[in-house]
């Protein structure tokens, strides 16, 4: 067997808020280091608090990332948007972190994907930006927000653009998934390819074109998806992990 099938790259997940990591609260990052591990990858932690020299030093051994959710939001200062007072307060330990991995994954040419906040986050690193609060500034009447994680959790459809990566590992032109946020992608930053749509037209996933680096972003929750069994969280973990190995052995 080849060293690009037994190989398990690291792969560097952030924590989900400087918060959460002092305060140890877990439970919802753990989902992100058990769907790693169980696609074949490393999960590495990424403290919020280390210098950019440290984290750059750390960034260096790894082979990919994961931009996990988080109940922060971006500061729209990021995006050059005014405040419109629906944003949740930003976490400036958690831009900073992913600002200087991004930066480091694409001159590296390290595949990434990115989750919720983290489509949010990459898309305001590209120069896009994001729509603060869908239900104060979308007319919908899908429910993309989960408040308190009260009652099951939204589902929602989402259209898939033909001849992207994410129709390739969906095996089709829809899927269903799980929805949790108030926040979206408004226009797609620098070489990003918008690849799903909900319904009302909110975006739900883009994909980067600039060269052939594995980079994709979705809206939705497949950390929390994973142990059910559901066939497209599995394939964009497992496309990350393939992504991964092969750019470990090609460099």
């Amino acid at each position: 067997m080849s060293l690009e099938n037994t190989f398990r790259p690291r792969v560097g997940i952030p924590y989900r808020t400087h918060n959460e990591e002092v305060n140890g609260i877990r439970t919802a990052y753990e989902h992100y280091l058990v769907s790693a591990s169980g696609a074949g990858l490393e999960p590495v932690e990424i403290s919020l608090s280390l210098s950019r020299p440290e984290l750059l030093r750390l960034a260096q051994t790894l082979d990919a990332f994961v931009f996990p959710g988080s109940p922060a939001d971006v500061n729209p200062a990021l995006y050059r948007a005014v405040p419109s007072g629906k944003s949740a307060a930003p976490d400036s330990h958690r831009e900073g972190t992913d600002f200087a991995l991004f930066e480091h994954a694409f001159a590296e040419r390290k595949p990434l994907l990115a989750i919720c906040y983290g489509i949010q986050s990459l898309n305001a690193y590209l120069g896009g930006p994001l729509i603060q609060d869908i239900p104060s500034e979308v007319q919908t009447t899908i429910q993309h927000s989960w408040p308190k994680h009260a009652g099951p959790e939204p589902h929602h459809p989402v259209a898939i653009e033909a001849g992207s990566k994410l129709a390739e590992l969906a095996g089709g032109a829809e899927a269903l998934v799980n929805s949790s946020h108030h926040q979206s992608v408004l226009k797609p930053g620098r070489e990003l390819r918008v690849t799903a749509h909900a319904p009302d037209g909110v975006v739900e996933a883009v994909e980067w074109t600039g060269d052939s680096n594995w980079v994709m972003g979705v809206q939705w929750h497949p950390e929390r998806m994973t142990a059910s069994g559901d066939f497209l969280a599995l394939a964009l973990f497992s496309a990350l992990a393939a992504a991964a190995r092969k750019a470990a052995v090609a460099s």
